[in-house]
């Protein structure tokens, strides 16, 4: 165990084939892939650069009484009328990469191995003239802090004879892929020891990639916008290598010293989450776009898959769910203020759909300027996606305090949300004159796709669970603002399931008590499948709004799980994993949790140690990597057009770790009370829960051993400790199982085991 506290480097050993294989450095806005074979390849992108042709909107003639006729009297015609599909091989809304910088070196010499300091965020290539030989040089690449350029320092002989290229990613991926959509081929230019090219779009912005050589140094730069050409020249003119590294060396020095650190007895998740915490710190900044699916780290072999966009029906969350906990709620701050600027299309979307005044939609995939990627009907009414969002910025609001964010982003969004749901409700009358409240449209992300016959019913799990969260959290919002609560929360709180259910036929622990019931991904519809998204189970996670062990859910939960297990996950792709692995930490089954982690590993993670979409093999998965189509079964020339990188699971498993060791239930601060088998010390620093609060832990023999607790700005702490019957606060002797204090701000507590 590594008892340090900063995180172990990674090795990358070469060839590497592949851009997603390869040594990452990132900034939010430049990404870098550090790759190559017999040459040394860095892989350029910029985040932004997005060619917005073709955004799609729901029409305004189009509302959810016509959705709902169209599906309940079965006229697809109607229903597709309703989503019209852009012309076939027109262009959609789609992120560019940038080029590709290609080092040839001198006498035969070639990279052997490259190491990344995560701590330090800085990469050493060994060059040699085979495999094996003794090291003859080293490169040190490192990237600015906030600006666009990256740079190698070496031997200036070495790096003066060695012979540069740069491609655009325009001229490297194949089928002619941007001249199709119509893009012009990019501007170039070349003169001594440098050179660059400009790529431009039909109606966007610019980018310029750019080299140059300086003694002891080569140059990678990036800009985006009209004038990118001078301004990237003049950038490479006035770079200050020294103090371009002390900054760089400042932010990242900082950056460990305020993120949660985590000490496990398992290398693999170690490695997950040390790699997840660099990451993050290349994908989530403070002065760069809002991250997507890939962030910043685009390949050069083909237009990146799914646009490199916004998908808020899961990838999103995954992507910024650790942020808070370790301690980067103000990286998070482009998220916001993105979603702030989308709120009156949201509310003008909302309102044509819904005819209702106030209320708001999200469409499932969007880009930068909330266009919608697509006619993926179903994805397009998913009102959850609205919801979450929504929760994720109470999440925030909960972390730090910040009244502003409360009012202008966390509850119009959650009221909008509402205002969504309540017009999709319809009232259902009961036996003795009660009634409960039904949604008659609803889907469960992706399953089914966009067929109606299988799409769709009446009160998905997923979306009830939804619509109780975002009333549980209205009311707490309201309450926090002063304001008064509106009588219908309350009334859909009483009225409505928490889920669908559906006879549990099979016999899945048929030994359990009556009803034998299970979650149901809708009314009628049990899971009959292996399907990727977890969502009938979201009222456990992420929404949260029941405990699995209450007596009233208890059995269906162990039932519905034992289902989902049943099914099983051929079909699952790699953010299943760590959203798998959540879901079981919530419901006590440590050694699931951590399992699925391990396959994250095994299954969806390359030999560059990035997390992929897709499995990195065949045998296990359904959604494979396509290598069953190869005569040897070996990863090809093309290969890279089957692997699909995204930050998703990467950062999912870091939330999954964390949520392993302490999660929040109904206001609780829980400790983990269940560990995995064999995990006997561990520890972690400065993690942070709602509150505000800070956490340190020690765990020693599978138990909890000590806490300590600071609380910032004070306020309320219910902590479930797990201590034992008998434990210390502050050196006096406690007994109780929760601990509930009104600390001062600045207050620090310790509590500690009592000895046997």
């Amino acid at each position: 165990m590594n008892s340090s506290d900063s995180p172990n480097p990674l090795v990358w050993y070469f060839p590497l084939n592949r851009p997603h294989v390869g040594v990452p450095l990132g900034n939010g806005v430049q990404g870098v892939l550090i790759w190559g074979e017999d040459t040394l390849r860095l892989t350029v992108a910029r985040a932004g650069f997005w060619d917005h042709r073709n955004g799609q909107d729901i029409p305004p003639t189009t509302t959810f009484a016509g959705v709902r006729r169209a599906l309940e009297t079965g006229d697809n015609d109607a229903l597709a009328a309703l989503f019209p599909k852009r012309a076939p091989g027109a262009p959609f809304p789609q992120q560019m990469g940038g080029g590709r910088l290609e080092l040839t070196f001198p006498d035969g010499l070639r990279p052997i191995d490259a190491t990344l300091d995560l701590a330090a965020a800085e990469v050493v290539v060994q060059i040699a003239s085979e495999v094996g030989a003794p090291a003859m040089h080293a490169l040190r690449i490192r990237q600015t802090s906030e600006e666009e350029i990256c740079w190698i320092e070496g031997d200036a002989a070495l790096l003066g004879a060695m012979r540069i290229e740069l491609q655009p990613a325009y001229d490297l991926m194949p089928d002619h892929a941007m001249a199709a959509l119509g893009i012009a081929p990019p501007s170039p230019w070349t003169a001594a020891d440098e050179g660059g090219f400009v790529q431009s779009l039909p109606a966007d912005d610019p980018l310029a990639v750019a080299w140059c050589r300086a003694p002891g140094l080569i140059l990678l730069a990036t800009r985006l916008g009209i004038g990118a050409e001078a301004e990237v020249k003049g950038a490479m003119e006035g770079f200050d290598a020294r103090a371009a590294d002390a900054t760089r060396a400042s932010y990242w020095t900082a950056y460990w010293s305020r993120a949660a650190r985590v000490i496990l007895p398992d290398a693999i998740l170690q490695q997950q989450y040390d790699y997840g915490l660099y990451r993050q710190a290349g994908l989530i900044r403070r002065h760069a776009p809002a991250a997507t699916l890939q962030g910043p780290w685009m390949e050069d072999t083909r237009i990146p898959p799914w646009s490199n966009d916004y998908h808020f029906n899961i990838n999103v969350q995954l992507v910024y769910g650790a942020a808070l906990a370790t301690g980067q709620a103000e990286e998070m701050r482009p998220l916001w203020d993105m979603l702030r600027g989308w709120i009156p299309r949201f509310r003008k979307l909302g309102e044509s759909f819904y005819e209702i005044p106030g209320a708001m939609l999200l469409p499932h995939a969007v880009d930068d300027r909330c266009q919608m990627m697509g006619s993926f009907w179903a994805g397009a009414i998913d009102q959850a996606c609205l919801s979450w969002m929504g929760q994720m910025a109470w999440q925030c609001y909960r972390y730090t305090a910040e009244v502003e964010h409360l009012r202008e982003i966390v509850f119009p969004l959650l009221e909008g949300a509402f205002l969504g749901y309540w017009a999709m409700l319809e009232k259902i009358g009961e036996p003795g004159g009660g009634y409960r409240y039904a949604i008659p449209i609803s889907v469960s992300p992706e399953f089914g796709g966009s067929d109606p016959r299988r799409c769709w019913g009446r009160d998905a799990s997923f979306q009830l669970a939804a619509l109780r969260m975002t009333v549980d959290l209205l009311l707490a919002a309201a309450s926090a603002l002063g304001r008064t609560s509106d009588p219908r929360w309350i009334d859909v709180l009483t009225h409505l399931p928490h889920y669908s259910t559906i006879a549990a036929s099979d016999g899945s622990y048929a030994w359990i008590g009556e009803p034998k019931l299970r979650i149901a991904l809708w009314e009628g519809q049990d899971l009959p499948e292996s399907h990727r998204h977890h969502s009938h189970l979201a009222a456990i996670h992420p929404f949260r709004t029941i405990e699995p062990f209450d007596p009233p859910h208890r059995n269906i939960v162990a039932r519905s799980l034992n289902r989902w297990n049943t099914m099983g996950a051929g079909n699952w792709t790699g953010w299943c994993l760590p959203w798998a692995s959540i879901l079981c930490s919530r419901c006590g089954l440590a050694d699931a949790a951590q399992s699925w982690l391990h396959i994250l590993a095994e299954q969806f993670t390359n030999e560059g140690h990035a997390t992929l979409h897709n499995a990195d093999g065949a045998g296990v998965f359904g959604w494979d990597d396509g290598s069953l189509a190869w005569p040897d079964h070996r990863k090809g020339a093309d290969y890279a057009h089957y692997e699909t990188m995204q930050m998703d699971a990467a950062m999912g498993a870091v939330t999954a770790i964390l949520e392993m060791l302490v999660s929040v239930r109904n206001g609780v601060v829980h400790l983990a009370d269940r560990l995995p088998k064999g995990w006997r010390e561990l520890s972690f620093t400065r993690m942070r829960v709602e509150g505000g609060f800070l956490l340190d832990a020690t765990f020693r023999h599978g138990r909890v051993k000590t806490i300590s607790v600071l609380s910032p700005r004070g306020g309320p702490l219910r902590l479930a400790h797990h201590l034992g019957p008998r434990w210390q606060l502050d050196d006096q002797p406690r007994t109780e199982r929760i601990l509930s204090i009104d600390t001062a701000p600045g207050q620090q507590l310790q509590l500690r085991r009592s000895q046997p």
